[in-house]
């Protein structure tokens, strides 16, 4: 089975928008901004356009528009806020782009269940916005604010995974529209089952290739007595990488341990006003009783102190904390501010904690050798770390010396048993690792495509390709 031709994809979508502009009216746009929007990332990746976006209200004008699609074989991609960074939600083959952007509302929350029920639309901040007053809160914080669906179909995690876990630890359960139009539910609410195949962690991470998700069930959990945070300076890289793998080794209950390198301080500096000093940081975060989160901050420092860290420099008041992890959210606009009328490209991979501070600093070795400019960040108390790197898409040395230094730096991870992309996910962007990190279980995951998307209609040419 092919991916679709472009020409066929043309004479398809043409049918699709027809039969779909008499159930939709004009929440069917094919505006060409509006398509524009929907169809490139915030990154280099190359833009596709689909050829109509059609703004959904419920499952059944999902299911509706799936099936049209499937008998007139029209691409058709989910849409959320657009904030992924590998070339999600961009339509190579057109097709149709389903906004979600009005199914943004809590269905259900369940406060003694410590659950809530969602639609894909509504973003991370408004869910907790509205669970303010309740004493619980989702700790899923990928920076950006996303939409819940998106977060669920790329898998996200963020700076709060180290003590929460991903999206794939926290979705309960999906209701998903399959590609012959079939509405499912991946599961009950339930917190464990072992009743059968795990559908909802299959379709969790699946990019919306093998279905389209219209409502999560999600875990929610109490807000902490005790919030501390505060940002520590270390001499050097390695040694505040060596300071994040005693912590976790030791099993100090991080709620977040965030690294910084100098030149990622100085764009913050810059761009967030924080006065920091520019040398390697991490910004920390400590969630439970006044007692403990006092005792795992003095463990910490004790472990800080034996790898060249100074002061700790405590954020006591929550609009410091806020202003702090919003400089920590906006090193992606920081980067772009910086260096204006170049292209950021955005990667991250991740390797097991024991490696953390050898990837790092021959990461950073690798970028000085090749005169590239690409501060580092990173969610490392799980070992994910991101690269943002500066290009001149103009300069076509430069933009071959930023892809030769993508590929070195997964080849790197892999070489070190970690993976291409720890949190971005595999959109078009990194499609070609794929082979190298899975070998021949890739072929598996094109069977399962195979067999849920016989007509390669949800969101072709990511993931994996025929």
């Amino acid at each position: 089975m092919a991916e679709p031709a472009r020409t066929n994809a043309e004479s398809a979508s043409t049918e699709a928008i027809a039969r779909l502009q008499a159930l939709l009216g004009d929440r069917l746009s094919t505006a060409e901004a509006v398509r524009d929007q929907h169809g490139r990332d915030q990154t280099w990746n190359a833009a596709g356009l689909p050829d109509a976006v059609a703004f959904v209200e419920t499952t059944e004008e999902v299911q509706a528009i799936v099936q049209v699609c499937a008998e007139t074989r029209t691409p058709v991609i989910a849409y959320g806020t657009g904030t992924s960074l590998e070339g999600h939600i961009t339509a190579p083959f057109g097709g149709i782009s389903v906004d979600f952007s009005r199914m943004d509302r809590v269905l259900q929350v369940n406060v003694q269940d410590l659950d809530c029920r969602v639609q894909p639309g509504l973003t991370r901040k408004a869910l907790n916005e509205h669970l303010r007053d309740t004493g619980l809160f989702f700790p899923i914080d990928p920076g950006a604010d996303a939409s819940i669906g998106g977060m669920a179909a790329t898998r996200a995690s963020g700076t709060n995974a180290v003590r929460y876990g991903t999206m794939r630890d926290n979705v309960i359960n999906l209701t998903a529209v399959m590609a012959n139009g079939e509405v499912i539910r991946t599961a009950r609410r339930a917190r464990k089952s072992s009743a059968g195949y795990d559908l909802t962690r299959l379709l969790v991470g699946s990019e919306g290739t093998l279905g389209i998700i219209t409502e999560i069930t999600l875990k929610l959990y109490g807000i902490p007595e005790s919030i501390a945070a505060g940002v520590c300076p270390f001499a050097t890289l390695d040694g505040a990488c060596q300071a994040v793998i005693e912590t976790i080794q030791l099993g100090i209950p991080v709620a977040r341990i965030e690294l910084l390198d100098a030149d990622q301080i100085r764009l913050c500096n810059a761009y967030s006003n924080l006065g920091l000093s520019e040398v390697p940081t991490l910004f920390l975060e400590f969630h439970g009783t006044e007692a403990g989160t006092k005792k795992q901050s003095e463990l910490f420092a004790e472990i800080a102190a034996a790898n060249g860290g100074g002061a700790f420099a405590w954020a006591t008041h929550q609009e410091d904390r806020n202003r702090l992890w919003q400089a920590r959210h906006d090193v992606f606009w920081a980067g772009r501010a910086y260096m204006p009328g170049k292209a950021a490209l955005s990667t991250d991979v991740c390797v097991p904690i024991s490696r953390l501070a050898e990837c790092v600093t021959e990461t950073k070795r690798d970028l000085e050798e090749h005169g590239l400019f690409g501060p580092i960040v990173g969610h490392v108390g799980d070992g994910n770390f991101h690269v943002l790197v500066c290009c001149d898409m103009t300069d076509s040395a430069d933009v071959k010396a930023v892809k030769a230094f993508t590929e070195r730096l997964a080849e790197r991870a892999l070489a070190m048993d970690g993976t291409c992309t720890g949190e971005h996910g595999v959109g078009r962007g990194k499609m070609r690792l794929l082979e190298a990190e899975h070998g021949p279980a890739l072929e598996i995951m094109r069977q399962i495509k195979r067999a849920l998307d016989p007509l390669n209609i949800l969101n072709p040419g990511k993931i994996v390709a025929f």
